[in-house]
C-alpha cells in the first residue's frame, strides 16, 4: 500500500529542513526496510526531487513506497560516494542496482613455485600474482587454455621439479603443444621467462612479449639451440595468429573498457567490453530488475549508475587508463568517478562519453551489443509472463505468483532427513535463495512431518528482517508430494495464520509432472506447453538440490565416522579434522607436524593419525 497524503506532507517537510551539503540517504518503506539508498552533493535539493514533480517510472514507483528516510552527512562527496556503496551493500535495497559479491568472481593466479603454474581461483590471496577478476570461468579458462597453446605451457598435473623426468613426455610434448618441462627440456631459467611472458600478456602486453620472443629466438639461434629457437619461433606464429583472429580494425595501443547502457521496452542491459592491446579480451553484462533505478541523470541530476560503476570496479586489480560511456553522465558524476578510481588505481584514470573518432565507435558497438542482450531478456520476460499468468488462471490465483518457492524431502532411512526449498522469481531460478533444512526428532522417515517442519521453520522468519530469502513471502508454494501433503501444509498455514496457496506436484508413470494438486482437486497442465516445462522444470531442480544436501552430508558422516576408528579421536576431534584440512585426502597425505596444528590435536593424537593411514598404504 502506498503512502498517505500526510506522510508525503511529513516527507516534504522533513527534506526542506535537510541541509545542503553532501551525504547519503537511506529511503524506508511503511514497515521500516530500506528500499533504496542514494548519495548527493546536496542533501536537500536531491532529496527534495523525490517528493516534488516528475520522473521517470522507475523512480516514481520508489519515491511513492517512501515513508521515511534517514541521512548521514559527510565531509566530502567523495566520501559520500564510499559510504553509499557500502551501505548499498549493507541493505541490499529493493530499488538499488545490485552487482553480485566479489567473492564470487574467479581470478587467474600465477603461483609462486619453483615452477609457476597458472590456475583459476576464486580466492585471491597474498602468495603469487593475481590477474582479475572475469566476469566468469568459462572466460578463465579460455584465456589459460589460450596461454598454453601459445606459449608451450604445461596443462598436466605433474608437480615440478620433483616429476621432472620420472615418466615419458605426453602427447603435448610430442605434437609441439608443450615445452617438456618434465622430460628436462627447460631449464629452470627458460621456464621462468616462459611465465613473465605469460604475466605480460595477462596484462594486455601482446606486443611486448612478441618483441621478447623474438630476441630469445635470435640470441638462441646464434648460440645454436635450435630446440629453444624453434620454441620462440612456434609462440611468435601463435601470437600473430591469435592477434589477427582477435583484432576488429584497433589500433595495437588501445586500452579501455566500454560501459553502455540499453533499454527495451523496460528491460535494461549495461554492456561491459573490456579492451586490451587493441583486442576484447573479455566481455560482461548486467541485467537490471524491473525495479532497479537505473537512470543515468537528466539535467544536472545526479546518477544512480555512478554508484554501479564504483562497485565494477571496486575489486578489480587492473582498471585501464580510460573508461568509455555510451551516455552522458552528470559532470560531476564524472569528476568525482575519476577522483575514487584514480585513487584506487594510484595513476589518471580518464571516464569520457566520446562524440567522435575510434572511440565513439567503440561506444555504438557496446550499445549495440547491450540492445541485443536487452531484447532478448524482453522477449523471455514477455514469455515467463505469459507462462505465469496461465498457471495463475489454471490454479485460480488471484495474483500472478511473483516468487514461488519449491520443497522435497529427502533421507536415507531415518538418517540425513533433508527438506529443500527452492526459489523461481519471474519465472527464473534464483539460486542465491535456495535453503536446506535439517530434519531432526523424528524416530522414523515421516515425510509429512519432515514436511510440516521445514514449512513451519522457513515461514515462521516472513517479515523477521533477517534473511532476505525467507523473510520474503512466495506468492505460491509447490510441494514434491500429492493431496495429503497439501492437506498437511494447508492446515500448518491457516495454524500460523498465513495465507499463502499451497499445491502438490504429482508425476506420471514415465516420471513427468501429470497434475498439480489442491487437497481436494486435481488441475491438469499437459496441454498448456510452457506452464508443464516450468512446473517440470521445478520439479526436478528441487528434487536435485535436495538430494544433493543429503548426500552432502551422509559423505560428511562418512568420512567423519572412518576418523573415528582411529584411537583417540572422537566425532569433536574428527569434524575439527576434517574441517581443518578440508578434505580426506588432504589429512592423509598431511605429516605429523601439519596435523598437530589443526586445533585441538595433540601430539599424541596426531601420532595416531598418521600412523592409521600410513600403516594402511604399507600394508597396501
Amino acid at each position: 500500500m502506498d503512502r498517505s497524503n500526510d506522510t508525503l506532507e511529513y516527507l516534504r517537510r522533513k527534506a526542506s529542513l535537510l541541509p545542503r551539503s553532501p551525504g547519503v540517504y537511506i529511503m524506508e518503506d511503511r514497515d521500516g526496510h530500506v528500499i533504496y539508498v542514494g548519495k548527493s552533493r546536496a542533501l536537500k535539493n536531491r532529496v527534495s526531487q523525490y517528493f516534488h514533480g516528475s520522473h521517470d517510472i522507475k523512480t516514481s514507483k520508489m519515491a511513492s513506497k517512501v515513508c521515511d528516510f534517514r541521512y548521514i552527512t559527510c565531509d566530502s562527496e567523495m566520501e559520500a560516494l564510499v559510504l553509499e556503496n557500502n551501505l548499498i551493500k549493507q541493505y541490499t535495497p529493493k530499488y538499488n542496482i545490485l552487482l553480485k559479491d566479489s567473492k564470487s568472481y574467479p581470478y587467474i593466479k600465477i603461483t609462486d613455485d619453483e615452477y609457476p603454474r597458472i590456475l583459476m581461483t576464486r580466492k585471491r590471496g597474498s602468495d603469487g600474482m593475481y590477474f582479475g577478476p572475469y566476469s566468469g570461468t568459462s572466460t578463465v579458462y579460455s584465456v589459460i587454455s589460450t596461454l598454453e597453446k601459445t606459449l608451450g605451457l604445461p596443462s598436466c598435473k605433474r608437480k615440478f621439479p620433483e616429476d621432472i623426468g620420472k615418466a615419458r613426455p605426453c602427447v603435448y610434448r610430442q605434437i609441439g603443444r608443450c615445452c617438456g618441462v618434465c622430460a628436462g627440456d627447460v631449464s629452470r631459467e627458460e621456464y621462468g621467462e616462459i611465465i613473465k611472458n605469460a604475466a605480460k600478456l595477462l596484462k594486455g602486453d601482446t606486443a611486448g612479449v612478441e618483441k621478447a620472443l623474438f630476441r630469445q629466438m635470435t640470441e638462441a639461434a646464434e648460440d645454436e639451440r635450435f630446440e629453444e629457437a624453434a620454441r620462440c619461433r612456434d609462440s611468435i606464429n601463435a601470437l600473430k595468429k591469435l592477434s589477427e583472429k582477435q583484432k576488429t580494425q584497433l589500433s595495437p595501443d588501445t586500452e579501455c573498457d566500454i560501459i553502455a547502457l540499453a533499454t527495451h521496452e523496460g528491460c535494461d542491459c549495461a554492456a561491459v567490453i573490456n579492451i586490451r592491446g587493441g583486442i576484447i579480451c573479455d566481455s560482461e553484462y548486467f541485467m537490471f530488475g524491473a525495479d532497479e533505478i537505473t537512470g543515468v541523470g537528466e539535467d544536472g541530476e545526479e546518477s544512480p549508475f555512478c554508484a554501479f560503476i564504483v562497485n565494477l570496479y571496486r575489486y578489480k586489480e587492473a582498471i585501464p587508463r580510460e573508461i568509455l560511456l555510451s551516455f552522458n553522465m552528470p559532470e560531476g558524476d564524472v569528476e568525482i568517478t575519476q577522483q575514487f578510481l584514480s585513487e584506487k588505481a594510484g595513476r589518471k584514470i580518464t571516464v569520457r562519453t566520446p562524440v567522435r573518432g575510434e572511440a565513439r565507435k567503440l561506444c555504438l558497438m557496446a550499445q549495440r551489443d547491450a540492445v541485443r542482450h536487452s531484447e532478448t531478456r524482453h522477449r523471455r520476460n514477455d514469455t515467463d509472463e505469459r507462462m505465469l499468468a496461465t498457471l495463475a488462471r489454471l490454479l485460480s490465483l488471484e495474483v500472478v505468483p511473483e516468487r514461488i518457492e519449491a520443497y522435497d524431502i529427502s533421507n536415507l532411512g531415518k538418517e540425513h532427513i533433508t527438506a529443500g526449498m527452492i526459489v523461481a522469481e519471474n519465472g527464473k531460478l534464483r539460486r542465491s535463495d535456495y535453503r536446506y533444512f535439517r530434519i531432526r526428532g523424528n524416530e522414523a522417515p515421516d515425510d509429512y512431518a519432515a514436511m510440516r517442519e521445514a514449512l513451519f521453520r522457513r515461514l515462521s522468519h516472513i517479515n523477521d528482517g533477517g534473511d532476505r530469502s525467507l523473510a520474503t513471502a512466495p506468492d505460491l508454494i509447490l510441494l514434491d508430494g500429492g493431496a495429503a501433503h497439501v492437506s498437511v501444509i494447508r492446515e500448518l498455514t491457516r495454524q500460523m495464520g498465513i495465507d499463502i496457496p499451497v499445491f502438490g506436484m504429482v508425476k506420471d508413470s514415465h516420471h513427468k509432472t501429470r497434475t498439480v494438486v489442491s487437497d481436494t482437486s486435481e488441475v491438469s497442465i499437459a496441454r498448456e506447453a510452457e506452464v508443464f516445462r516450468f512446473v517440470y522444470k521445478l520439479q526436478e531442480e528441487v528434487h536435485r538440490f535436495t538430494v544433493s544436501r543429503m548426500t552432502e552430508a551422509k559423505s560428511k558422516t562418512l568420512k567423519t565416522s572412518s576418523l573415528e576408528k582411529i584411537q583417540g579421536i572422537g566425532p569433536a576431534k574428527a569434524k575439527k579434522l576434517l574441517g581443518h584440512f578440508g578434505t580426506l585426502q588432504k589429512l592423509k597425505s598431511a605429516d605429523k607436524s601439519e596435523i598437530e596444528k589443526a586445533p585441538g590435536i595433540s601430539e599424541r593424537d596426531a601420532e595416531a593419525v598418521y600412523a592409521y593411514f600410513h600403516e594402511k598404504d604399507s600394508k597396501k
